[in-house]
């Protein structure tokens, strides 16, 4: 079974790459998903979390404010890296947990991880390739404010990463979302038509 990674730059189309990659009957997991469980009251990473950070990150239910832990580590790269080294590790153990798992449960078809920050974690080199997912950077700004963010804000958030150049060059495929959804959903279904031709899915 390929063990695949989907990324992109914040708000560049990954998780509608993710999606459409789903509803074509593949198994994608959401590592971001994935670390707001691993971070729950009860899980190691929260007591660390918790530790480094401090009460003030806590709702009143003590789940973790994540928009209030986004505010301290965006603001901060040396706080970003420390919260990044405490999760990080964690979500790849699960994700290799589960891709054995399907595995084990006879899933021959490539399985994938989407999360932004693969390249940066060097979680890429542990799999079998990478998919990024990229549109043009006033885009990325555009849908980050869309969603709330104010300007300064979404091009910190922007700026954190790693530039989508840089991405594309880890890449076995590229998925323009610049375009319509229609136009990214056949890039994908390409993508999928290509990954089932594999010697190994036949």
């Amino acid at each position: 079974m390929l063990r695949l990674g989907i990324t992109g730059g914040i708000a560049s189309g990954k998780s509608v790459v993710a999606s459409m990659l789903r509803e074509l009957q593949f198994q994608v997991l959401d590592a971001d998903r994935l670390a707001h469980q691993l971070t729950e009251p009860g899980q190691p990473a929260y007591r660390e979390l918790v530790q480094e950070f401090g009460d003030a990150i806590l709702e009143p239910d003590q789940h973790i404010d994540r928009s209030k832990l986004a505010a301290i580590v965006f603001q901060d790269s040396a706080k970003l890296d420390r919260l990044n080294t405490i999760v990080h590790p964690r979500v790849q153990e699960a994700t290799f947990a589960q891709f054995a798992a399907w595995q084990r449960a006879g899933i021959a078809e490539p399985a994938f991880v989407e999360a932004a920050l693969l390249v940066e974690a060097g979680f890429h080199k542990s799999l079998d390739g990478l998919i990024v997912a990229w549109c043009k950077p006033e885009q990325q700004l555009e849908r980050l404010i869309a969603r709330g963010l104010s300007e300064q804000e979404a091009r910190k958030r922007i700026a954190s990463q790693m530039p989508v150049e840089e991405k594309l060059r880890y890449a076995i495929e590229r998925i323009d979302c610049s375009g319509s959804l229609d136009e990214t959903r056949e890039q994908v279904e390409s993508l999928a038509a290509k990954l089932r031709r594999l010697p190994s899915n036949s």
